[in-house]
């Protein structure tokens, strides 16, 4: 029996209501690594799928208010899972998730369907949305995405000229040459950091004038921060 086509447009559809989006799509050419479908095949294509700013949080709010536990310990993996395997088995598809192994290249898949590159901060810059967006999942088939467009885009960063996220950050983690995890975690754990970004969300992430209109609102931040293992 011949696969199916993905319909997009169905797809798109049903993750509305949970406030995802599609995120672009990778077509993977004949001899390519590519992921391995549920039933043992090698993906065609892959979908991605993600949050623009707050997007999902007030879908995603409402499910944990819902849930006796508030979704565990991981909830908004959870809530992703639930709404995302649901949506797949509708459109014949296989799921990833960033969380699961074995581990899927979700970073590579982003800068290849949507053309996006690594900040100082390290997380893929957007040029509409900035720093203010993430992947939740992806979506696999045995058939190619039709109409693929191109990826090429200006880097932001390339034409930022204060780069104000080099100069914000407290600890001095936001390097041109790398990010300094270790720098970071210690001043989170500080007093200054307990008081500061764990309260509003990373300085030098709000200091980012890209997509400046899509940051997440506060309960959303203190959430993310809440979930840092330091």
């Amino acid at each position: 029996m011949r696969a199916r086509r993905p319909d997009l447009d169905t797809i798109r559809a049903a993750l509305t209501p949970h406030g995802l989006f599609l995120r672009g799509a990778v077509n993977f050419a004949e001899g390519e690594v590519a992921p391995v479908l549920a039933d043992g095949s090698p993906a065609a294509s892959v979908v991605l799928v993600g949050n623009i700013g707050s997007s999902i949080w007030p879908a995603f709010s409402r499910w944990r208010e819902e849930q006796p536990d508030r979704g565990g310990s991981d909830p908004l993996d959870t809530w992703s899972k639930a709404v995302l395997r649901t949506v797949a088995a509708s459109a014949g598809a296989t799921t990833w998730f960033p969380s699961d192994p074995p581990w899927q290249p979700f970073q590579q898949w982003a800068m290849r369907a949507e053309g996006l590159k690594a900040s100082p901060l390290g997380i893929l810059i957007h040029l509409v949305y900035g720093l203010w967006h993430g992947y939740r999942g992806a979506l696999g088939f045995a058939e190619p995405i039709e109409h693929v467009p191109g990826s090429r885009v200006p880097h932001p960063c390339d034409h930022c000229p204060d780069k104000p996220c080099l100069t914000t950050c407290p600890a001095g983690a936001v390097r041109p040459e790398a990010f300094d995890v270790p720098a970071c975690r210690s001043h989170l754990r500080s007093r200054q950091g307990q008081g500061g970004c764990m309260v509003s969300g990373c300085l030098a992430r709000a200091a980012c004038p890209v997509g400046a209109g899509y940051r997440y609102n506060d309960a959303q931040l203190r959430f993310h921060m809440a979930a840092l293992s330091l």
